[in-house]
């Protein structure tokens, strides 16, 4: 697959993912949040294995493999799905989706440590501009500091979660399909949330018979669209890109997700968050390698025309 062909995807998921955060907050709204993720999650994971089925990937995982699906499940659905349900009860989608824009950073430093990842200086600055981006939005479409709460706290935990598991992923999609992975870990993560869920919220399951036909609406672009296809396409492209260099969209999210709650939710998008933007835009040529990779190519075509 062309690094062009890969940037458009991303892109595509990111603009998914943004916009889903705004989903999960309508979704919250009406449902209990875990009971309401196992379920989401769950059904997410049946869309995946049916699509497997469908072209004829699906197979039962080793016994190596399903290490990598518990580990990667307890991350990437468990703790990323059960702390981002509960943090958004308690804090805005904007402040959330910003949040989120941390993930690149925490991926690429887990990366160093765990994948003996070398970052070149021109990528490391890429990283450091989109945190830079997000933290601009934060403190000045925001109010400050002081505004962090525990619905904040809930939100980095569930994409510390996520950037570990990330880490899991980048591992595993040398042995074993992406999106088979991806399958079972939502399976196996939605029973889990939902044994979460009858311990944390009992009356959970009424809660389930509450909703509109418009928040079911967004409960099923959720599950289907952000979390089974974007999951699915996102851990994928980790196996061909690496789990720093795909990371480094998550910060596209940010905008998205600022949009959406714009969009779907009547929230406030100031100047500001443009400037942040910008400078995620910026993070993302630099430390996605695109930058480098057009550099590449105008030497190859000046070597090109001094040959001729």
């Amino acid at each position: 697959m062309k690094n062009n062909k890969i940037y458009l995807i991303l892109i595509a998921v990111m603009l998914i993912w943004g916009f889903n955060v705004s989903f999960i907050k309508i979704i919250v709204g009406s449902f209990m949040p875990v009971t309401m993720t196992s379920f989401r999650i769950f059904t997410a994971g049946v869309t995946v294995l049916i699509i497997l089925a469908f072209i004829k990937r699906l197979r039962k995982p080793t016994l190596q493999e399903i290490k990598f699906i518990i580990f990667g499940g307890l991350l990437n659905v468990v703790g990323h799905h059960y702390f981002l349900s509960t943090g958004l009860t308690k804090t805005t989608a904007a402040n959330g989706g910003l949040i989120l824009g941390l993930g690149p950073m925490l991926t690429a430093i887990l990366s160093i440590i765990f994948l003996n990842k070398k970052l070149t200086l021109i990528r490391l600055s890429g990283f450091v501009l989109g945190l830079i981006g997000v933290s601009f939005t934060v403190l000045a479409g925001g109010k400050g500091i002081g505004s962090i709460n525990f619905g904040d706290l809930d939100i980095f935990l569930s994409i510390f979660s996520q950037a570990s598991s990330f880490i899991i992923v980048s591992k595993a999609a040398k042995v074993m399909d992406p999106r088979l992975l991806t399958g079972y870990m939502l399976l196996f993560g939605s029973f889990i949330l939902f044994g979460i869920s009858l311990i944390t919220e009992p009356n959970g399951l009424m809660s389930m018979t509450n909703g509109s036909p418009s928040v079911w609406a967004s409960f099923f672009g959720s599950a289907v669209l952000a979390t089974a296809f974007g999951h699915m396409i996102y851990n994928s492209v980790i196996g061909k890109a690496g789990a720093a260099e795909a990371s480094i969209f998550m910060n596209l999210s940010t905008f998205f997700a600022l949009l959406g709650s714009a969009l779907f939710l009547g929230e406030n998008i100031l100047p500001s968050h443009f400037i942040g933007l910008l400078l995620i835009v910026a993070g993302v040529l630099f430390g996605s390698g695109a930058f480098e990779e057009m550099r590449l190519r105008q030497k190859r075509r000046q070597s090109r025309s001094t040959s001729i």
